[in-house]
Order: structure tokens, then sequence, then C-alpha cells
């Protein structure tokens, strides 16, 4: 794709990363095949070859509207469009500069940017959002259905397991709003990490992965966290962490992403790209274990439908994976239909872009229950609660159930 990108633009390394980018494009349109809002919206402005026409034009000076913003908007950053693309296209990376930008070009209304302003002074922050959660739970009876659907009961807490102090160390990420929504799934990973004689340190000062921030435009914000994790985990690593541990995919995929995203900053580049480099979903990290060790045939759920996150197949290039495993535990799997298509979670998606997002979450339920599975199993916190708002059957994280094979 030829492009005449400006040359106050042009010269930034944003610019000159964004021009890579579009020339790499072919304008095949492969892409809008696989693209969950043009198949719900049919409108070549909401597919990912319509958004890089629209990135390239702003890039290349031409009038910006606010049309612009709607569109790059309600893109949910699934990156389904690089799974399919022949050429190569990093779009996501795009797509993230085409955001930054045209936020410096259109304002938005004060009302989006206080809603936004609230989110992010909210769930990036997992003490306050687990004092919110916890004042929700607390009213939940007397909020109306729609807020209602989006609180999760509480749950009961789990008795304190102490676990051996093995040789071999991982460092386990938890991320921000995972440990108030549903603590058993790092409980789980530590239960199985310990079965295989792997010890999972966690830190209480730990903060958000930034993907949050990143893909909201808060870029400050963003590299903050970024850089006070790896200043954080830096000394473990020195010490002989063997990995980083994520057990959400949404935060996997972003850590991943600190080499190249701190690529240009002398004091942190070589230090996140080896944070990068040892990042690992736990799906990931135990392919290198006998897993025959553990008693498959206690599996719970005779039948099980999985739903493989965008981030874990489309961010990570992970899919498959998990499914395997499952396999290899002895659950029975389930065809899903469209499996390659977002649930509409999308981090901060399902709050920002409702209507899109609803559509997408009936969806997804409907060709996850077809082949009529006692329980659904995912990799991501978000998709987890997201898809556990509509579903008939159980919504839980598959390492819940390869933890409870485990006596």
């Amino acid at each position: 794709m030829q492009t005449f990108i400006e040359k106050s633009i042009s010269e930034t390394a944003e610019g000159q990363e964004a021009e890579r980018i579009l020339r790499s494009c072919v304008h095949c349109g492969f892409c809008t095949a696989t693209c969950p809002t043009y198949q719900l919206l049919g409108d070549e402005l909401d597919g990912p070859r319509g958004r890089i026409y629209l990135i390239k034009s702003m890039l290349e000076g031409e009038e910006v509207s606010r049309q612009t913003m709607v569109h790059l908007d309600r893109c949910l950053t699934c990156r389904a469009c690089e799974t399919t693309c022949p050429s190569g296209v990093e779009y996501g990376k795009l797509l993230d500069i085409g955001r930054h930008t045209v936020e410096k070009k259109v304002s938005r209304s004060w009302n989006e940017k206080l809603y936004r302003f609230l989110i992010l002074q909210t769930l990036p922050y997992r003490k306050r959002f687990k004092f919110l959660l916890s004042l929700g739970q607390i009213f939940r009876f007397v909020l109306p259905v729609k807020l209602k659907k989006l609180i999760p009961i509480k749950k009961e807490k789990s008795n304190a397991v102490q676990y051996k102090d093995h040789v071999r160390k991982v460092i386990l990420f938890s991320g921000c709003v995972q440990p108030a929504l549903s603590p058993e799934i790092n409980k789980s990973v530590i239960k199985v990490l310990d079965y295989f004689a792997v010890s999972a340190v966690e830190f209480e000062n730990e903060h958000c992965c930034g993907a949050m921030s990143h893909h909201l435009n808060a870029s400050e914000q963003a590299l903050s966290f970024m850089k006070r994790n790896i200043d954080l985990f830096w000394p473990s690593i020195e010490q002989g962490a063997e990995a980083i541990i994520s057990s959400a995919s949404g935060c996997g995929v972003h850590i991943k992403e600190y080499g190249y995203l701190l690529r240009n900053d002398e004091r942190y580049a070589e230090k996140a790209a080896k944070l990068s480099s040892l990042t690992k979903d736990i799906s990931e990290y135990l392919q290198e274990f006998n897993l025959e060790k553990l008693n498959i045939s206690k599996a719970r759920a005779s039948q099980i439908a999985f739903q493989s996150p965008c981030t874990l197949q489309h961010g990570q290039k992970l899919n498959g994976l998990t499914e395997k495993l499952l396999s290899r535990f002895g659950f029975k799997m389930t065809e899903v239909a469209d499996s390659h298509l977002c649930c509409g979670s999308a981090g901060t998606y399902s709050l920002l872009e409702k209507e899109i997002s609803n559509k997408l979450q009936k969806n997804k339920i409907d060709n996850l229950m077809q082949g009529k599975p006692e329980m659904i199993l995912t990799a991501n916190i978000g998709c987890c609660q997201h898809l556990q708002q509509v579903s008939p059957v159980p919504v839980r994280h598959w390492i819940e159930e390869v933890a409870a094979l485990i006596d």
C-alpha cells in the first residue's frame, strides 16, 4: 500500500512504524471475513481494511471526523484479522497508533471523558476495585437487573493451604480484577504447579499489566504500570525465576509485548524484552510436564465446551493448545461453531460498546451451547465473567477443573 504520511508524523518513531505496517497491507480483504464487527454491522469502515484506510487518511493529513473515532472505537482489538491476514499485517499495533492520533484530533464529549476516567481510576487498581466490588455485592439485592448481572455473587472463602517450597520457581501474575472476582483461579494454578514441584511467587504490590490503560490511550499510566512491574519482578528474575506465568490471557498477551512497547526506552528496553521472553500462559508452561501423572479418570464434566479467548488464540497464537490439554485430561470437547469470533468482552469493550458486545455475547453463548455441554471453560477472567452473565451452565477457568483432579 502506497503511503504519503505527513512529514511531521513520518519523522517520528510512531509514524515510521505506522508506515511500515501500512506498506505491508495489500488490500486483499481476507480480514473482513473474520472480523466480528464487520459481520455484525456490514460496514466496510467497521472492518480491518476500512479502519486501515481511515488511519492511513488521518496520517496523511486528511480531515478527521467524529465518525473516524467511532469506527476505531468499535474495534474489539480481537486480532482475528491478524490470524487471517496472508501478508502478516500487524493490525493491532497500527490500531493503537490510529487511536492515539485520533484522540489528539477529535474531542470526546464530557460524559465519555468522565466515564473513561472513572474506569481508569478503578479497574486497574486492585484494592479500589475490590472495595467497589464488595460494596456492589453487599447491595446487589437492591440493584436494577441490568446492573445486578454485572456483579457476581460473592464466593465463600476457601481454606488456606500450605505448599512446599521448591527449587524451581516462577512468578505468578495476578492481575487487577481477577483476585477479587475469582481468587480460585490462581489458587488452582498454585496447586497444579506445586504438584509438579514448582513454587509460584506472588507479589502483593503488583500493578496492573497496563493493557487496559494502553488500549484506552492512557499511555503514561500504562507505561508507569509496566515499568513498576519490571522493577518489582527484576530481583526475582535475577535470582532465577524461570518464567512469568499468567492465567489471564489478556494480561499475558500484554506482558509479552512489553519488549515491543518499551523498545525505545534506554533504561527499560532490555529488561522489558527479558520479561516478555519469560512470560507464558499457564497452558504453555504446562506443556513440559508429564501430565499423565494426574488422575484423569476423575474428570468431572463428561462434556465441556471451550471458549478460546481472542488474546489466547489471536494475540498469543496459542490456538488449540488448551483444548489438547483438556482432551489429555479426559474431558470430552464439544464442537463450537465460529470459535474464532470474539465473545464481546474484550477488556473494557463490554462497558463502552454495550450494544455490539451484547450481540456478540449472545452469538457466542448460542454457539457454545449447541453441543449441550455441562460446563463452559475458558482462559481469561473477562471472558469468564462476561459469558457467565447469560450462560445456562457454569463458566469457569479451565485450570480450576485441572486442579480438581489433584487429591
